[in-house]
């Protein structure tokens, strides 16, 4: 597309979306909004829903299929624009959304190619499955068909929503196992066009954490396509389960909090399910008929990403002839030209490095080689399946064998169960990789053959009954013996070994314990690096001004906590990152940028280079963190939590788009994560934990969770950000599981009666 065809396209659609907003946006109470959903489903009998105050809904259902038929309505009905936006994404479809602007993001998702899977996955779906996934699909397009209105997003937009297939929430489904490895990858790939890219490479291999990349200091393409991917992929998270006998309720405890892209609407829905012989409440993906972390009457389960290697990329450049095949796609363009695709394709799979904001290009412009993409989501795992199983087991052994079908994206799961029993397996598909690291990110394109057999959850290490009392997980490394390499990028210790900690120092650990956990913005290290600091601010004599001295000061106060009211978190923070530009230019920050973690390579430097070096970077940080300092008052000042639609982009208009924007605590690893890059500007959290979930086993009501904002995503609703409140005094919302206790709660009750059944069609 040419310029003035992009200008042209934004120009339409920033006055598109301009004129629908001069029509106002109105306050839509609770009644209201349970007033638009629709009572008449294609159902077998009368469904009951009950809602509570903040929108949300628990379905009872007299089979698994009106089940699926009212959660699909619950989806649509909360989050029908957000659904549509992600199914628009997974196939490639933007611009026909946002016009000529989109074109390039659009090519780029096309080679990625989410829905790949898809038709050979279709046919072999288990009859249970695809019945399940047809009554959602009914249940969502019933929903379009009777809804008195659509969401703001499609009258700004000017279209209207399609009808559901249940092939676009299998596409969803991949689109959600966006593998992490990818943000990796881009962030380094550009990196292996520098001469020291060997040096580096050998640094990473050698670390104990490797760097994995933030989501902050990128910009232009690069920094739209890496906050898709953090926004879409399951990137962290902490999760932990403490058995019977170290739980002070008498029963088994479990404790989860998501890390995803910071956003409104939330990426969790909040809901509870009945079905004969089952009864669920916990978190799902809008869009997917599944709850992605909760329990049932038997057991509970969450999981964090395992950061697992599920993904290679192979160079193809040499590949003989024949070897490379090429197809044409059309991206459909609004407000201007239809766009021609050419995807090349290979046995390695596609050449993504063909992809415009996906090409590692050297320093003329060029693409410097062919790099194809081998990804686990593009076979036909079910994963669909898997998790409708997790949904259904009543003990370990069957949690285990229906974790068996999961693939992507890979997760390091928690259990617990009403018997006061705790677990965590692996979950993942994972090549046949020789042991080690590799001597490249990039593979030679004769290794594709560590892709012919896989291992599968029932290879992966797991425990049960561990004689600690608890298991726990942060996206750490694993320490089991493994029979292939996992992967090669993980975060570093620190959360989990505050939760170990956390958990350790008590016998009758209380859910108190876990919301407190929830909140807990301490890193046990930083004291360790802090003290560093001060020794080069003292080797460099960097302490003769007031101004200095009150850095100084608060910096040698500091407890180490990330309190958003901390003077000495501030003070550390921007003495970090002026020190390291200091210390290393902008050349020699790439490895540091690259990392959520960059302290494991401070401590390094400090250790390896000449001490004139480090005092000299000292000094000069000392100056330039000090005038800063002066002007701020604590780490909030700069560190800030904006809860934003991602209509809060568009120039003028963005700010009717943006909730809130508040001083918070945290950082990259205290367990109430706010991930943020190397800065001493305000900034916003661009991910980090987004949603808290906590269960008690021996008591089936006690199950609570919060969302960071709200339950509804329909702009105007009091429920769309009536949480973020709960979520500042670390306060939430029960989800009850037994039919009394739900009623008595949740008193907002609808009975949904049948209008006949129909199918979707395939």
């Amino acid at each position: 597309m040419t310029h003035w065809q992009n200008a042209y396209g934004l120009l339409r659609l920033a006055t598109r979306i301009a004129l629908g907003t001069l029509a106002g946006r109105r306050t839509v109470s609770l009644p209201e909004r349970l007033s638009a959903f629709p009572r008449r489903l294609p159902l077998e009998a009368a469904v009951r829903i009950n809602w509570s105050d903040q929108q949300i809904p628990f379905v009872e259902a007299a089979s698994a299929r009106d089940a699926a038929v009212a959660l699909g309505a619950v989806h649509a009905h909360l989050r029908l624009a957000q659904m549509e936006i992600m199914r628009l994404i997974a196939y490639g479809r933007l611009s026909e959304l946002l016009g000529p602007a989109s074109v390039d993001l659009d090519h780029t998702l096309r080679i990625v190619d989410f829905p790949r899977a898809v038709p050979q996955l279709l046919p072999r779906l288990p009859e249970e499955t695809r019945d399940w996934l047809d009554g959602f699909v009914a249940g969502v397009n019933r929903t379009i068909e009777q809804a008195p209105s659509l969401p703001e997003e499609f009258r700004l937009f000017g279209v209207e929503p399609e009808p559901w297939r249940v092939e676009h929430v299998l596409a969803l489904g991949r689109l959600a196992a966006l593998d992490f490895s990818w943000r990796v990858w881009h962030r380094l790939l550009p990196l292996r066009e520098r001469s020291d890219w060997s040096a580096l490479w050998e640094r990473m291999a050698v670390e104990e954490h490797a760097p994995v990349p933030s989501l902050a200091g990128a910009t232009g393409p690069a920094e739209a396509l890496e906050r898709l991917w953090g926004s879409l992929g399951r990137v962290g998270s902490n999760a932990a389960a403490v058995s019977a006998k170290r739980s002070g309720t008498g029963g088994a405890l479990l404790t989860s909090d998501p890390h995803l892209s910071i956003m409104a609407p939330n990426n969790w829905l909040a809901l509870g399910l009945a079905w004969p012989g089952h009864r669920v409440v916990g978190l799902a993906i809008p869009g997917l008929p599944v709850v992605a972390l909760g329990r049932n009457e038997h057991i509970a389960w969450s999981g964090t990403s395992l950061h697992a290697a599920s993904s290679d990329l192979f160079d193809v450049t040499d590949q003989p002839e024949g070897t490379v095949w090429t197809r044409r796609e059309r991206i459909r363009v609004r407000w201007g030209r239809d766009r021609l695709c050419d995807l090349r394709e290979t046995e390695h799979g596609p050449i993504v490095t063909d992809a415009p904001l996906l090409g590692a290009r050297n320093r003329r412009g060029a693409v410097a080689r062919d790099l194809a993409l081998t990804w686990i989501g593009h076979g036909g795992s079910d994963e669909v399946t898997a998790m409708l199983g997790m949904m259904q087991a009543r003990d370990w052994q069957e949690f285990t064998t229906a974790i068996e079908g999961f693939a992507a994206p890979a997760q390091n799961l928690i259990f617990a169960d009403a018997e006061g029993r705790v677990g965590q397996a692996m979950a993942a598909h994972l090549p046949r990789r020789p042991a080690g690291r590799p001597n490249d990110l990039v593979l030679p394109a004769d290794a594709l053959g560590n892709w012919a057999s896989t291992v599968t959850a029932r290879d992966l290490p797991r425990r049960f009954e561990p004689d600690a009392g608890f298991v726990a997980s942060a996206n750490d490394r694993p320490l089991d013996t493994l029979p292939v390499p996992v992967g090669f990028f993980f975060s570093p210790d620190e959360r989990v070994q505050r939760l170990r900690a956390a958990l350790e120092a008590r016998r009758d650990v209380q859910l108190a314990d876990l919301r407190h956990l929830h909140r807990d913005v301490a890193m046990p290290s930083a004291p360790a690096i802090r003290d560093l600091l001060v020794a080069a601010i003292e080797a460099g004599a960097a302490t003769g001004r007031a101004r200095h001295r009150d850095l100084l000061r608060a910096l040698r106060d500091w407890n180490g906590h990330h309190a958003a009211d901390s003077a000495g978190a501030l003070a550390f923070e921007l003495l970090l990152h002026d020190f390291l530009h200091q210390l290393h230019g902008k050349d020699g920050m790439a490895l540091y940028r690259g990392s959520l973690q960059p302290w494991d390579l401070l401590r390094e430097d400090m250790a390896t280079l000449p001490p004139p070096r480090i005092a000299e970077a000292a000094r000069r940080a000392m100056r330039r963190a000090a005038r800063t300092f002066a002007r701020h008052r604590n780490w909030g000042d700069l560190h800030r939590l904006v809860l934003a639609h991602p209509l809060s982009a568009l120039p003028v208009i963005g700010r009717r788009y943006r909730f809130c924007d508040l001083p918070v605590g945290g950082s990259n690893e205290t367990l109430m994560k706010t991930a943020h890059g190397l800065s001493s500007k305000r900034h916003r959290v661009g991910f980090g934990a987004n949603a808290r979930f906590l269960a008690d086993l021996g008591q089936p009501d006690e199950t609570y969770v919060v969302l960071l904002g709200g339950q509804d995503g329909w702009l105007g609703s009091t429920t769309f950000a009536d949480q973020l409140a709960l979520w500042q005094r670390g306060d939430y919302c029960r989800l009850p599981l037994t039919r009394p206790c739900v009623r008595a709660e949740y008193r907002h009750e609808m009975l949904l009666e049948p209008s006949g059944r129909s199918r979707p069609d395939a």
